[in-house]
């Protein structure tokens, strides 16, 4: 079984951000760059299945030199060999740009049976990546999954909606996407930290997944912020004292804010 991994280093959400004066992207020089904590999710669910299936996982990034690092840190959590999309055409690319060229990414993966995303970053959050990348595929996709089991060539699913729970089944191969439910990622071990740097992982640009496209075939589109203002200060909650008449005020407050 061959598991790909979709993976990628964001700024630390534990860490103050901030945002670049000319373009108002995120300054990523500025910051701690780590792994994305979903799809860290992602990465330990293909080490599971591998764990019970014998498979093989390779785990693929697009991003900058420093991207290198997230790729690495899954190795070391057990992945077999990684491949790194770093070209500077591509900064600042939009879902679909990232999308197509992850696509072009697992296509140089043979025989893929099961490609698995975290459902958002939690830098951009447009939650549309995956989805893109399976319809690029021609794969079918089992999106904001909570739990996994994979058996028999299929995979299913559990879901977690605002309105209840749904499960979803596939045949393999499938693309699914985890949110931060799913599990618990372990952490990487001494020897599997000393083993990563000896796992292969490829370095690969534009000219590599499209060899014969040309600027007029392959666009790159890009985001662009063209506005951003600091999120409001919280404002202070009401304080309601207990003279009798709280259990009225506050149902009153519930009945203004239509939550009854």
């Amino acid at each position: 079984m061959n598991i790909v991994v979709l993976v990628k280093q964001v700024p630390d959400t534990a860490a103050e951000r901030t945002l670049s004066g000319t373009d108002h992207r995120l300054d990523r020089e500025d910051t701690d760059l780590v792994l994305d904590e979903i799809n860290e999710r992602a990465a330990e669910e293909a080490l599971t299945l591998k764990e019970t299936t014998d498979a093989e996982v390779t785990v693929v990034s697009m991003g900058p030199d420093s991207a290198l690092d997230a790729i690495r840190k899954v190795l070391a959590m057990g992945a077999d060999r990684g491949i790194h999309i770093c070209d500077d055409r591509l900064r600042g690319a939009d879902v679909v740009t990232t999308a197509k060229v992850l696509a072009a990414a697992v296509r140089t993966v043979a025989d893929v049976d099961l490609v698995l995303a975290g459902n958002a970053t939690t830098d951009g959050q447009a939650s549309a990546v995956p989805a893109v990348v399976a319809d690029l595929l021609g794969l079918p996709q089992l999106t904001h999954v909570r739990e996994l089991a994979v058996d028999a060539g299929r995979v299913r699913a559990e879901r977690e909606t605002e309105s209840g729970e749904a499960t979803l089944e596939a045949p393999l191969p499938a693309l699914v996407s985890v949110t931060e439910k799913i599990n618990e990622p372990r952490y990487p071990s001494f020897k599997g930290i000393m083993a990563a740097k000896k796992k292969p992982v490829a370095t690969v640009d534009l000219d590599d997944l499209f060899p014969d496209a040309d600027d007029s075939v392959f666009l790159v589109t890009r985001t662009r912020v063209t506005e951003a203002v600091p999120r409001p200060a919280r404002a202070t909650g009401t304080l309601v004292k207990d003279d009798g008449s709280a259990a009225r005020r506050l149902f009153e407050h519930l009945v203004a804010q239509k939550l009854v």
